[in-house]
C-alpha cells in the first residue's frame, strides 16, 4: 500500500511539474495568446477524443451538462488567454505568482456560492497574500499590464474551478475536461471570426508547431489525466500541499532556461515570498483551525 502512495505521489510531483512548464511554452511560442490558446485546446480535445476512444468510453452526457460543460469552457479558455497573456507582457516568475491568488479568490467565492460564512482563516490568508501582491506591484511597475492580467486569470481560475468541484459530483471528470476544451475551442474560434482573425497570422513555424504539440498533449491531456488517476489514491489534503508547488517549480524552471530575463528586483522575491509561503502553508493552518474547530464542538457537547 505504502509503494502505491509513494509512486502517486511522485505522479503527482511530476504532474505538477509539468503545469509549471506551461509558463516555459508561453514564452517559447510566438503567436499571439489567442491563437496559442485556440491551437492548445483543439490539440487538447483531439488528445482527450483519441483517450476516450482507445479506452472505449462513453462520452454520452445529458443536454444540461452539455450546455454546462460548454459554457464553462468558455472561462477555461479565458484563463488561459489571459494566462499566456500575462507572461508575454511580463514574465514567468509575475505571472505564476500573480496566479497564486486564486487561493484568495476561492477563499472569497466558494463560501459564496456555497452561501456559507467566510472563515476568519480564510480573510487571513487573504489579507496575507494581497499584501505580497502589493508589493510586487510597487516594485515591478513596468509590468503591470502583465500582472492585471495575471491576477484576472487567477480569478477565472477559481471561478471555474469552483464551477468544477459542483459539477463533478454528478459527472466523469474526464468527461467534463473534454468538453470544457471543447467548448473552449468552439467559443474562441466564433470569437476570431467576429474579429476578422483567421489569416496568416494562423500560420505555424516549425519550432511553434513542435512546442504547442508538447503543450496540447503532454501539458493539458496527458496532465490531465495523472492528475485525475492520482487523485483516486491520495487524499484531498495532499493533491492541495503539492499542486501549491506549481509556481515553484514553474519559476526554477523559469530561472534554468531563461537565465537574467528571469531576474527581479528584491521586492519582488520579498512579496513573492510572501504570497507562495502562505500558499504553500493555507492547507496547514486550515487543517489545524478545522481540528480546533471539531475539538471545541467535541467538548461542548461533553460539557
Amino acid at each position: 500500500m505504502a509503494k502505491i502512495r509513494n509512486k502517486n505521489i511522485w505522479i503527482l510531483h511530476l504532474t505538477v511539474l509539468i503545469w509549471g512548464f506551461t509558463g516555459i511554452l508561453g514564452v517559447l511560442i510566438q503567436v499571439s495568446s489567442i491563437y496559442l490558446v485556440w491551437y492548445r485546446v483543439m490539440i487538447a480535445s483531439i488528445s482527450l477524443l483519441i483517450y476516450f476512444l482507445v479506452r472505449r468510453k462513453s462520452l454520452a452526457v445529458t443536454r444540461t451538462q452539455l450546455l454546462q460543460y460548454v459554457f464553462t469552457g468558455a472561462i477555461v479558455g479565458a484563463h488561459w488567454i489571459l494566462f499566456f497573456e500575462s507572461i508575454k507582457t511580463s514574465t514567468v516568475s509575475i505571472t505564476l505568482v500573480c496566479l497564486s491568488s486564486v487561493t484568495l479568490f476561492t477563499a472569497v467565492l466558494e463560501p459564496i456560492f456555497k452561501r456559507k460564512k467566510i472563515s476568519p482563516v480564510d480573510i487571513l490568508v487573504g489579507l496575507v497574500i494581497i499584501i505580497g501582491i502589493y508589493l510586487i506591484f510597487t516594485f515591478e511597475a513596468n509590468y503591470i499590464q502583465g500582472i492585471i492580467y495575471g491576477i484576472i486569470a487567477a480569478f477565472l481560475a477559481s471561478c471555474f474551478s469552483i464551477i468544477n468541484s459542483k459539477l463533478v459530483s454528478k459527472g466523469s471528470a474526464t468527461t467534463i475536461s473534454f468538453y470544457e476544451m471543447a467548448g473552449a475551442f468552439v467559443w474562441i474560434s466564433i470569437y476570431m471570426a467576429f474579429t476578422n482573425m483567421y489569416d496568416s497570422r494562423l500560420n505555424l513555424d516549425p519550432s511553434d508547431f513542435k512546442y504547442l504539440l508538447l503543450l496540447g498533449t503532454v501539458c493539458t491531456a496527458t496532465a490531465y489525466v495523472l492528475a485525475v488517476l492520482v487523485m483516486k489514491e491520495l487524499s484531498a489534503f495532499t493533491v492541495a500541499l503539492t499542486t501549491n508547488l506549481e509556481p515553484v517549480y514553474g519559476i526554477i524552471l523559469a530561472w534554468i532556461f531563461f537565465g537574467t530575463q528571469e531576474q527581479m528586483s528584491l521586492g519582488f522575491y520579498i512579496g513573492a515570498i510572501i504570497v507562495l509561503g502562505t500558499v504553500f502553508s493555507y492547507p496547514y493552518i486550515k487543517k489545524w483551525h478545522q481540528t480546533r474547530q471539531f475539538s471545541k464542538k467535541i467538548e461542548r457537547l461533553k460539557s
